[in-house]
C-alpha cells in the first residue's frame, strides 16, 4: 500500500542551523532516501521551496482569489514530501519516523486513497 508522508518544519529552525549542522541533516537524509529506494519502499521524494514562494487559490461563487503564501499562519509548514510503499499503517510510521527532519519537526501519514469513493470524498474515514 502507497502512503503520502508529509513532512512539516519550521523554516526558522532550518534557516539557523551552522553550515555542519546543515550538511549532516542533508546527508542523513540523502542516504535515508537512497536507502529507501534500494529496498524498493521509496516511490517519489521532492523538496519545497520556501512558503514565501507560495500562492493560495480560491474558488468561491466563481470567483478566483489568489494569496500570496500558504493558506494557514502556523509555526510548521510543509518541507517536501517522499510516497512510500508499506505493507501497513505501523510499517509507514517506522519509516517516517527514520526520516532525519523528524526530529526537527513533524512527519504527517496518510494512506493513498486508491480511487474517489463513488459514495463520498471522506463518508468512511475512522
Amino acid at each position: 500500500m502507497k502512503y503520502l508522508c508529509l513532512a512539516y518544519e519550521e523554516e526558522n529552525k532550518l534557516n539557523i542551523l551552522s553550515r555542519s549542522e546543515w550538511d549532516l541533516l542533508r546527508r542523513e537524509t540523502l542516504a535515508y532516501v537512497e536507502e529507501l529506494r534500494n529496498k524498493g519502499r521509496m516511490v517519489s521524494a521532492e523538496a519545497l521551496q520556501s512558503t514565501q514562494t507560495a500562492s493560495t487559490v480560491r474558488v468561491r461563487n466563481g470567483k478566483v482569489s489568489i494569496t500570496d503564501g500558504p493558506f494557514a499562519e502556523t509555526k510548521e509548514q510543509l518541507g517536501g514530501f517522499f510516497l512510500i510503499e508499506a505493507r501497513d499503517l505501523n510499517e509507514a510510521i517506522q519509516v517516517a519516523s527514520r526520516w532525519p527532519s523528524a526530529r526537527l519537526g513533524s512527519i504527517e501519514v496518510r494512506p493513498i486513497e486508491e480511487a474517489l469513493k463513488e459514495n463520498g470524498r471522506y463518508r468512511d474515514a475512522p
